[in-house]
Parts: C-alpha cells; sequence; structure tokens
C-alpha cells in the first residue's frame, strides 16, 4: 500500500502529457465528487492539492464490437468484410452452423481460413460446397456460418455470425448473433434475450403459442408466460427466413423442495497462456468448460460473480466487444438454461486523467451516470431482475436530492428464487474508484464497500425471505470477499485490518469505515438472519472455503473499533478461479479456519435437497474433484 502512496504524489506532481486529451464535449460533474472541473474548452481535468491539472484522456481501443462485426456483404461466390481498421492484418477462420443437428450448436471451423489485409477479407463458398456441406445450405438455399478474427500476433479477437440466403449470388439476411438466454426463470414462465444484426420484430412459439416482440428492435427481450410449474418446455425463435429450436424448464413452484443442482463461478477474465484462454478480455477455454460440466451435472442456473472480462477500459464499443466475447462463449449453453451475471471490479468502465510519467494515471467511474457509468454498461448487456435498490440518490450522504449523483443500482443489485433457495447479489463495486487513494481527494467509493441504500436494501431483502416459509436457504454472493485469503488482503473488505478506509462523498468520509461495514454485512447474514447458507465470492483468483463462525478470528491483533460476536457457523466459499491469473495464498487472523485452498480451475456444484444442501468442487479441465462440503 506505500507504494501506492507513492504513486499517488507522483501523478499529482505533473500535468497530463502523453495519452491524447478528450475535448469539445460538455461534462456536468456530478456533486458526489470533488475537484474535477472543465475549462474553457470542455476539458475535464482534476485540480491536485498544489494546484496542477490533470486532464482527461483517452485509451485508444484496439479492437471494438463495432468494427468486428465486419460489415459482411454477399457477393456472386462468397461474403466480403470491412473490419475498419487498416492495422488489422490476420486470418478470418468460418465455418457452418447446424442447427439441427446438435443440443449446443457451435461452427466447424474449414480448413482453409481467409487472409485479412488492411482489415479487409474475403470467405470464398467454394470451400463449404460438396462433402463439406454439413448443414444442407445447397439444397435450403439459406444457412448461418461462424467465423473467428484472428490479428497478425495470432490473438483471437472475436467470434461471430451471420445468416445467409442463396447459393450464389449470396445476400446477407437477419441473424441472432447473440444468444437466445434463458433469463429471469420462474415458474410460469421466463424472459428469453438475444440480439440480432438488424432492426426486426422476431416470435417465438411455445406451447403452439407465439409470442414476439412489440416494435423493431436489435435488442430482444421476450417474455413467455402462462406455462406449468417445473416442466421441460421447446421452443422456437423465427428471425426473418430462420428458425432456432432448443428446450427450457421451468422452475418448480416455491417450496416445492426438489432435488436440483446449480453452480457457482467467478474471474473468468482473460488468462495466461494464449488462444482462447484470452479471446480479448474473456477466458473462453475455461469458462466454456465450466458451462459443460454444469450442464453434465444438469444444473438448473448459472451464476457468475463478476469479473468477466478485463475490462478497466474508456471506451464503451471496446468494453462491449468483451461483453460479447463473454456471453457468446456461454450461448450455446445458456440456450437451455439461466446464466446470471454480477458486476465486480473488472467491468470497470473508467474516465481516465494521465500526466507525463507513463503508468501513471487516476480512474474514476465514467459520468454521466445514467448512460455512460460501469453500471449502465453492464445493465445494457444483461438480463437481470429489476427488484433491486435504485441508487445511493436520497442516502444521508446525497449532496442534492434534486439531481442524478450516483449509478444506478438496476441489474446490479438483485434477488432471484429457485424451489426453495434465493440468490442475493450484492455489488461491492458500485460507484468505484480504482486508484483508491485518490477516494479523499475526489470522491468515489473504494474496492468492497456495500454503500448506505444497498445496505439498507439488503437488511429488508434479508428480512423479506426470513419471513417467507418457501424459502429454507439463502446465498448471498458478491465479488469481493468478506475474508480475502490470497491476492486481495490489501483491499476487499479489510486492507490489512485498517478501517479508515471507506467511500468519499462530496469532499466528505462516511461514517463507517471498511470493517465496520463488513461487521454490519455480517450481522445481518450470520446473527440476525437463520437461512444464510454461505456467501460466494470471488476476486481473488483461487478456490478455498473459511469457516466463519464463533471461534473465527476476524480482527488484528489489538484492534480497537467496534467488534462483533458471530453467534453461528457459514462458510465464505471463494470461487474467483474461472480462468483469470491466480493468486497464491497470504497469512491472515483468519487462516486457521481455511480448508481446500487452491490454485487449480474450479467451478462449485451446489446440491440442494430439502433442507440439506451439499457442494462438491470440479476442476473443469481434468474433471478431478477435489474438495466438498456439507452445508446443512
Amino acid at each position: 500500500m506505500k507504494l501506492i502512496k507513492i504513486i499517488f504524489i507522483v501523478c499529482f506532481l505533473f500535468p497530463s502529457k502523453g495519452f491524447p486529451q478528450t475535448s469539445g464535449k460538455r461534462f456536468d460533474i456530478p456533486k458526489s465528487l470533488t475537484n474535477i472541473y472543465t475549462d474553457k474548452n470542455d476539458k475535464m481535468y482534476i485540480l491536485s492539492g498544489s494546484g496542477m491539472k490533470l486532464f482527461q484522456t483517452w485509451k485508444y481501443p484496439r479492437y471494438t464490437l463495432s468494427q468486428m462485426k465486419g460489415s459482411p456483404k454477399g457477393t456472386e461466390t462468397g461474403f466480403s468484410f470491412d473490419f475498419h481498421n487498416k492495422k488489422l492484418n490476420g486470418l478470418l477462420f468460418f465455418g457452418l452452423i447446424n442447427y439441427s443437428d446438435s443440443k449446443h450448436p457451435l461452427p466447424v471451423y474449414s480448413s482453409q481460413p481467409a487472409r485479412i489485409e488492411k482489415g479487409k477479407a474475403f470467405i470464398d463458398f467454394n470451400h463449404l460446397r460438396g462433402i463439406y456441406d454439413m448443414s444442407g445450405w445447397e439444397k435450403s438455399g439459406k444457412g448461418t456460418i461462424g467465423y473467428r478474427v484472428i490479428d497478425q500476433y495470432g490473438s483471437i479477437i472475436y467470434d461471430g455470425k451471420i445468416s445467409f440466403m442463396g447459393t450464389g449470388p449470396f445476400e446477407v439476411i437477419n441473424t441472432i448473433i447473440s444468444g437466445p438466454f434463458i433469463n429471469i426463470l420462474n415458474s410460469n414462465g421466463v424472459t428469453i434475450s438475444f440480439e440480432t444484426s438488424e432492426k426486426s420484430i422476431c416470435e417465438i412459439e411455445v406451447d403452439n403459442i407465439i409470442f414476439k416482440d412489440k416494435t423493431e428492435v436489435t435488442q430482444h427481450e421476450i417474455e413467455i408466460s402462462g406455462l406449468e410449474p417445473d416442466t421441460r418446455y421447446s421452443y422456437t425463435i423465427r428471425h426473418g427466413e430462420l428458425e432456432q429450436s432448443y428446450t427450457f424448464k421451468t422452475s418448480p413452484l416455491p417450496g416445492t423442495r426438489k432435488r436440483f443442482v446449480f453452480s457457482y463461478s467467478s474471474d473468468s477474465r482473460g488468462g495466461s497462456g494464449w488462444g482462447e484462454r484470452n479471446l480479448y478480455g474473456a477466458n473462453v477455454y475455461m469458462t466454456k468448460k465450466i458451462m459443460a460440466v454444469s450442464t453434465q451435472y444438469k444444473a438448473a442456473f448459472i451464476q457468475f460473480t463478476g469479473d468477466l472480462i478485463s475490462g478497466y477500459l474508456t471506451s464503451g464499443d471496446e468494453m462491449l466487444l468483451q461483453y460479447h466475447n463473454w456471453k457468446n462463449c456461454v450461448a450455446p449453453f445458456a440456450h437451455h438454461f439461466q446464466v446470471t451475471m454480477g458486476m465486480g471490479n473488472h467491468e470497470s468502465y473508467n474516465f481516465i486523467f494521465h500526466n507525463t510519467i507513463p503508468g501513471y494515471y487516476l480512474e474514476i467511474d465514467k459520468f454521466p451516470y445514467d448512460t455512460e457509468s460501469s453500471e449502465a454498461l453492464f445493465s445494457s448487456v444483461v438480463v437481470n431482475p429489476h427488484n433491486g435498490p435504485e441508487s445511493e440518490d436520497g442516502s444521508n450522504y446525497d449532496p442534492d436530492p434534486e439531481h442524478n449523483d450516483f449509478p444506478s443500482y438496476d441489474e446490479n443489485v438483485f434477488y432471484y428464487t429457485y424451489d426453495n433457495v434465493a440468490i442475493v447479489c450484492l455489488n461491492s463495486n458500485y460507484w468505484y474508484t480504482p486508484t483508491t487513494h485518490i477516494v479523499p481527494h475526489i470522491g468515489g467509493n473504494i474496492h468492497g464497500y456495500v454503500m448506505d441504500n444497498q445496505l439498507k436494501w439488503f437488511k429488508e431483502t434479508l428480512n423479506m425471505f426470513e419471513k417467507d416459509k418457501t424459502i429454507d436457504h439463502i446465498f448471498v454472493t458478491i465479488h469481493t470477499p468478506f475474508f480475502p485469503n490470497g491476492g486481495h488482503v490489501d483491499s476487499d473488505m479489510w486492507y490489512y485490518g485498517d478501517n479508515s478506509y471507506r467511500p468519499w462523498i462530496a469532499g466528505q468520509p462516511v461514517n463507517e469505515g471498511i470493517i465496520d461495514r463488513r461487521d454490519q454485512l455480517l450481522n445481518l447474514a450470520v446473527n440476525k438472519s437463520k437461512k444464510v447458507v454461505a456467501f460466494l465470492t470471488g476476486d481473488e483468483h483461487n478456490y478455498c472455503k473459511t469457516e466463519l463462525g464463533p471461534g473465527t478470528k476476524i480482527y488484528p491483533e489489538g484492534y480497537e473499533g467496534k467488534q462483533i460476536k458471530l453467534r453461528r457457523t457459514i462458510y465464505q466459499i471463494n470461487n474467483g478461479a474461472a480462468g483469470a491469473p491466480y493468486s497464491a495464498q497470504e497469512n491472515t487472523p483468519w487462516t486457521p479456519f481455511v480448508s481446500g485452498f487452491t490454485t487449480q480451475n474450479a467451478v462449485c456444484l451446489f446440491t440442494v435437497e430439502g433442507k440439506n444442501v451439499e457442494m462438491v468442487v470440479i476442476n473443469p479441465d481434468t474433471l478431478e474433484e477435489f474438495d466438498k462440503l456439507k452445508l446443512r
């Protein structure tokens, strides 16, 4: 932490230089922040304590989602692509997708890729005729291909799809380029989401009933209702000339208490080892294996909580490319069951303020918060329940109740249920200022802190489920561990036991420090609740379980702040082992209560049967079962 403080001082000694500065855009600075201004040219800057101006700068994106969609055009013999990036050279692999012979359809790539030269490429369909026509497109006159962009450095950048008509000449037609995904599953219906290449009205047929969009859109969220509980249904999506068919199963009625399995993972951002281990921001190699293992165990749903992608970018279009790659990876499995995404610190979409020393810069959450923040961007790519708190506007610390000074919690704090289980998803990277030691000077939230309105909502939500006789078990999932063990002992909800770390709003610190707030959450989940079974956390790139009970040491030696006593035992189950670079174990006061620590990749599978809950942990790469636990 001393090193970070030195960097903070150095940053404020030098003016911004080296990155291109943005200009000509009007910024309305939220009143929750301090020492940020705009000059007469509408350039935004931070004013340091010594009076230096650090101007807002821009990281040029290497690639963006808009570019990678390729603007395909049909020709007499195939498709031309323009990736609108003259610096892009490499290979374009391509192959047909047969939607009729697999539950999880994927492209089978031709052995003869096309070359990308100065951002342009051409796919010759003669390579997909005759014995290579495994989808029957020559007979039907329509089909879909998948393509993969690899740049001149050997990095995989994007996996895309194109639907077409004709046998030569060819015509590009409306394509499902992302999804479909099963979302917001319940006992009488589901929301099915997907993205198409063109604005259109699409329809879904379920049980001989047609559900469709109300207006032409590219982002489709079609609500299916009126179904029977605990029943498997086939569904068919029609998008113009083509259709796709899959199945899903509705959840049981609440409190049915039938046996089911769900899985949990986090931290699937780009890893080490090249290839699909870092498909431009996402470790799709490991994530795909996690999805396959979950499918083999017949998981009813999957929870991923944070650091899905590498993030920390200033271009929304580049962030969307990374989100696309993650979602495209899980899609063949998520056609059939619910995959729910939570936020972590690597979902950060930021403003940066740079200076003359390479590598030193300051980051804050983008604004205006309702359209440009990390939270707003996350909400644009997920379909989660809308049952969380609104924002930190209206809290005791709100500097201006008449204006929007904080991001929304919509779809990044929420809960959902399945039979007798409730999953409560919190966000400990809300309104996040990544450069921790400038928080007192600028404002924002620190890594790991759950703010006031979210805490109030958490209390109310736990009370609701405590009174709900259909719910036996509550799992609280949050990206940052309450008790870090390897990689984030200097942050998360610990900061080496230093309670001085906390958010600052409008130039003032909040009343409770990080240890205070951790203890308030613990008191609600452990002492006030009888149903919370476990915390499901990530952030640290390892797997381990920590016993949290009356004997667990949770404070540093000589701690003088307020202390609580845990009155029953639950577990913190950390699984940040979905593919991000690993973190080894460190020593903490609670180390004697930690077991199963490993840097193996992992997926946690929970079997719930009535009042009983058991967990097994599988390495999705080797299929080794290396830990288990009976929680109830």
